[in-house]
């Protein structure tokens, strides 16, 4: 989150088009009151069409009033002799409006998911989203698929925060406001299981220590109470220091309820990483999706259980984290041991007689031992 500070600038000291929210604490009327509230309508990307105005001054009968209000006065004067868009400047209901987005945002998301087969759970929605765990390819080529997820779930939590306090007043019914709430939950939800089932999720620790640097600098607590030792801690970095078993009980209820489900997950997540190092130490990340692809063939195949498959996954787990096999340390003493007695070793004839410790003088007989 952004924060801008305007104290008394509000026409020309600040261009901020980012801006979405402001937040009018003081008295203005006229020019200043009709420019300060258009600096929130400028366009910043295809998430922000319009900005949000909040009032503490009841400055709106100032806008409005009653045809003389700064709206109409400054409305009045724009050029529509020019071509283009109409530079009309309309006002329209917040509630009708909000009712309008939230409808659509709900029936965009539905969309997103329509082509997902049926039962349409939480597995079914894995395998749309994140493609086929068998194929090396296909969580990478199912992108498009997570990122319409993943801004339809946005703009639908944006549409619904509007007017969450005044679905009543937008004339909806109270078993549709049962059915908005259960939809932008379920949403939710499903965006925290793909995330989840595709290795996704946003790590932190890049930003742990500057994060710390702001809260202990400018926020005043009691001392922190640690509740786990892993907080936000990535999937396969839990493997390796909590265990598969922990990995399992952190995963989302709809994704631990099933067994599938949890095995692709953690597949898709090892794929994840191997794709994201694989530029690193291309042979080695080879070799490692080639694991990966037998432990699920054999899954598939039925040639290992389900618990098997976990023990084994982990421990593919806990080489891709590292970076080197588990033999790596082992062939790696070898090699030294090795290269140390290459270097002590001696030839027989030098071993035979005396090393001579000074070259003979220029132009005298050489002589062997």
């Amino acid at each position: 989150m952004r924060l801008l500070v305007v104290v008394d600038k509000l026409l020309t000291g600040f261009d901020a088009p980012s801006c979405t929210y402001l937040y009018i604490d003081k008295s203005m009327q006229d020019h200043g009151l009709f420019q300060a509230i258009c600096r929130v309508n400028r366009l910043d990307g295809e998430d922000k069409s319009f900005g949000y105005i909040v009032d503490y001054k009841d400055l709106f009968k100032k806008l409005v009033n009653e045809g003389t209000g700064a709206l109409q006065v400054y409305s009045s004067e724009l050029d529509h002799s020019a071509p283009g868009a109409s530079p009309e400047v309309l006002l329209q209901d917040r509630l009708a409006k909000g009712r309008e987005r939230l409808d659509n945002a709900l029936e965009a998301a539905a969309l997103i998911c329509e082509p997902v087969q049926p039962p349409k759970g939480e597995l079914e929605h894995i395998h749309y989203f994140c493609g086929n765990v068998e194929i090396a390819a296909e969580l990478a080529a199912h992108e498009p698929q997570r990122v319409a997820l993943y801004t339809a779930t946005v703009s639908l939590v944006r549409a619904y925060a509007a007017i969450a306090d005044d679905l009543e007043a937008a004339r909806y019914s109270a078993e549709d406001i049962a059915r908005i709430k259960k939809a932008v939950q379920r949403y939710l939800t499903l965006r925290e299981i793909i995330r989840k089932a595709s290795g996704e999720t946003i790590d932190l620790k890049a930003y742990e220590a500057d994060m710390r640097h702001l809260i202990d600098t400018y926020i005043e607590a009691d001392e922190p109470r640690q509740i786990s030792a892993f907080g936000d801690m990535p999937l396969l970095e839990l493997i390796v220091k909590a265990g598969i078993a922990s990995v399992v009980d952190s995963l989302p209820s709809g994704i631990k309820a099933s067994k599938d489900a949890v095995a692709e997950t953690i597949a898709n997540n090892v794929r994840s990483r191997i794709l994201q190092e694989h530029l690193n130490n291309p042979a080695y990340y080879d070799r490692m999706s080639k694991l990966l692809e037998e432990i699920i063939a054999d899954l598939r195949a039925k040639r290992v259980d389900y618990e098997a498959y976990l023990k084994r996954i982990a421990d593919l787990a806990r080489q891709v984290q590292s970076g080197q096999a588990d033999d790596a340390p082992a062939a790696q003493d070898a090699g030294r041991a090795a290269r140390a007695s290459t270097t002590c070793w001696q030839s027989p004839a030098l071993a035979a007689g005396p090393i001579r410790e000074t070259p003979p003088a220029y132009g005298a007989p050489m002589t062997s031992g």
